[in-house]
C-alpha cells in the first residue's frame, strides 16, 4: 500500500529526514512513535501528499505520487487518503453530515448518495442522533469522530492520523482508539497514526520508532 525508498527532506539547512524506507501493506495498522522533532509529521505529510518529495521516491496503492502533478496530486489526495489531525478542523457553519460530506462533493459525488454514505458512517461511529449537529454542539470526542467520519466519506485507501488523540481526555481518546482498531479488524482499513499515545501506538500492529530523522 505505502513504499517509500530513500526519503531526504530538509527545510532551509536543517535536514529533517535523512534517508527513510518504509514499505507498508494493505489492512496494516502502523503506528509511528518518537521523540518531538524525530520527523514523524514531516513524513506523514509526505505520504499524505500534502509536501512534495525532495529525495527520494514514494509509490502508494501502486501509484508514483512523486511523479504526479499538483492538480493530479490534489485528486489523488482527495480519493485515496483519509486524514484525521489533532484538531478536528470542522467547520463549525456546518452540521455533522455536512461536514462529513464536503470531500465527496469536492470528489464530484452524487448528492444522494454522498449523504447516505455519510449517515452510514455516522451509524457506524455511534453518531447517527447527531447528524443535524453543528460542531459547538458536539463533544470533543463526538467532533473527532466526526472528523473520523469525514476522513473515511470516499473509502480511502489510507487514513493517516497525527495525533488524533492528543486533545482528548482518556476516555474519549479510548473510544477513539478503539474505534481504529473496529475500522482496522472489521473494515480492513489501512492505518498508519503517529502518537506519542502509548496505548494507541501498542494496539497496532507494528510500531515503529523515529529517531534523527530515520525509522530506526
Amino acid at each position: 500500500m505505502i513504499q517509500s525508498k530513500n526519503i531526504h527532506y530538509s527545510y532551509d539547512s536543517i535536514k529533517v529526514l535523512k534517508g527513510v524506507d518504509l514499505n507498508i501493506e494493505k489492512g496494516e495498522f502502523v503506528s509511528i512513535v518518537g521523540a518531538s522533532g524525530a520527523g514523524k509529521t514531516t513524513l506523514l505529510q509526505l505520504i499524505g501528499t500534502l509536501d512534495n518529495l525532495q529525495v527520494g521516491s514514494l509509490m502508494i496503492n501502486n501509484m508514483q505520487v512523486d511523479k504526479l502533478n499538483q492538480k493530479e496530486l490534489a485528486k489523488f489526495r482527495n480519493k485515496e487518503i483519509g486524514f484525521v489531525f489533532q484538531f478536528h478542523n470542522l467547520l463549525n457553519e456546518f452540521t455533522a453530515l455536512e461536514n462529513i460530506c464536503l470531500p465527496a462533493y469536492i470528489n464530484g459525488t452524487q448528492k444522494k448518495k454522498t449523504e447516505q454514505k455519510g449517515m452510514e458512517l455516522l451509524e457506524l461511529l455511534g453518531l447517527k442522533d447527531r447528524s443535524e449537529h453543528k460542531p459547538d454542539e458536539l463533544s470533543g470526542g463526538e467532533q473527532q469522530r466526526v472528523a473520523v467520519a469525514r476522513a473515511l466519506i470516499n473509502s480511502p485507501s489510507i487514513l493517516l492520523a497525527d495525533e488524533p488523540s492528543g486533545n482528548l481526555d482518556s476516555k474519549n481518546a479510548d473510544e477513539l482508539h478503539q474505534l481504529f482498531l473496529k475500522l482496522n479488524k472489521e473494515q480492513g482499513q489501512t492505518i498508519v497514526v503517529i502518537t506519542h499515545n502509548d496505548v494507541l501506538a501498542d494496539l497496532a500492529d507494528r510500531k515503529l520508532e523515529m529517531k534523527d530523522g530515520k525509522i530506526i
